[in-house]
């Protein structure tokens, strides 16, 4: 997993062009979820996807790869390896891919796909200036809905199992191994800081993986954030082969704050971490569960504040809190 994020290449961004669709027929509104009946994405016939699907591969495949953490540790390189799964992404990079994760879910959507593409260069300059002109496009209701489902459903599968990790730093206090210090724990700390600075590198499976989470995603409904805006307005350009001007949609403010903020408290905590045990409470609460908390709040028309930085008490306490007896 050291070098699990480095720059995608632009081959395996090309041949996972099929993954940007459309589906055939609209579906209903219902609550986020997964639903594996649902049909594959069909192939969108526009220039730009290609783009979109090498963005978004980088938020799924590390949405993917930390939600399979083990929380049954049995020993320090189980922990050890396990945060350097969780530590590996670049918040700028994640951001972006999480936009356009967005945007891939909002193409599924034929209505708002047949709408983008007649309105021509003036449509693209205005929603390229304000991703809120998209929302006006027949479908577009539609096409939040899908946006808004598929990230929610991976920001709460993310946080939920954070939660089971964060419990087994709880379970494994009695054990020897967990309530010994942490082997050179400065050259961790250093480790998971430089993963934190490495970019995407591709794997042969991300592109039918990201097909899979797609297609498994359902419909939430609600108001549109800034973020699930941002993916709808990418849509609609990439709709109109004009991706290339929703660069400056890539980044939302307090969703990058909310994406740093997560990467400060894992860094402090560890900074302030002693045994093993404290470890495994860094990494579920830290790495998992508030990126997790991040994607959520990035489908909210009104995001909560971003997690807080804890203090050594408050992070390693909460860890203690179940007593050694």
């Amino acid at each position: 997993m050291t070098t699990f994020f480095k720059r995608a290449s632009v081959a395996v961004a090309a041949c996972a062009l099929i993954l940007a669709g459309c589906a055939t027929q609209p579906e209903p509104p219902r609550m986020a979820g997964r639903s594996p009946a649902q049909p594959p994405i069909a192939r969108i016939e526009t220039p730009e996807p290609a783009g979109l699907v090498a963005q978004a591969s980088v938020f799924e495949a590390f949405m993917r790869h930390a939600r399979r953490i083990d929380p049954a540790f049995g020993g320090p390189s189980d922990v050890a390896q396990a945060l350097q799964t969780g530590a590996s992404h670049e918040p700028h990079e994640l951001e972006a891919g999480m936009i356009a994760y967005a945007a891939l879910a909002a193409l599924q959507e034929p209505r708002f796909v047949a709408a983008a593409r007649t309105g021509g260069s003036d449509l693209a300059r205005r929603i390229a200036a304000d991703p809120q002109a998209a929302l006006i496009l027949p479908g577009a209701d539609a096409a939040e809905a899908r946006a808004r489902g598929a990230l929610y459903a991976e920001g709460a599968a993310l946080s939920g199992e954070g939660e089971k990790v964060k419990h087994a730093a709880y379970a494994i206090q009695r054990q020897a191994w967990a309530k010994a210090k942490v082997p050179d724990a400065a050259g961790r700390l250093s480790r998971v800081k430089r993963l934190s600075t490495e970019t995407y590198q591709p794997a042969r499976e991300d592109p039918a993986e990201l097909q899979m989470s797609l297609a498994g995603a359902a419909r939430r409904g609600g108001a549109a954030s800034p973020v699930v805006a941002r993916g709808v307005a990418l849509a609609a350009l990439s709709a109109l082969g004009e991706a290339r001007q929703g660069r400056s949609l890539m980044s939302e403010p307090r969703t990058t704050s909310c994406l740093h903020m997560a990467k400060l408290n894992l860094y402090q905590c560890l900074a302030s971490a002693g045994p093993n045990y404290e470890d495994v409470y860094c990494l579920g609460q830290h790495a998992m569960i508030d990126p997790g908390q991040c994607v959520v709040e990035a489908t909210q028309a009104r995001q909560a504040m971003g997690p807080q930085i804890r203090s050594r008490s408050q992070a390693t306490r909460g860890a203690s809190a179940g007593g050694m007896g």
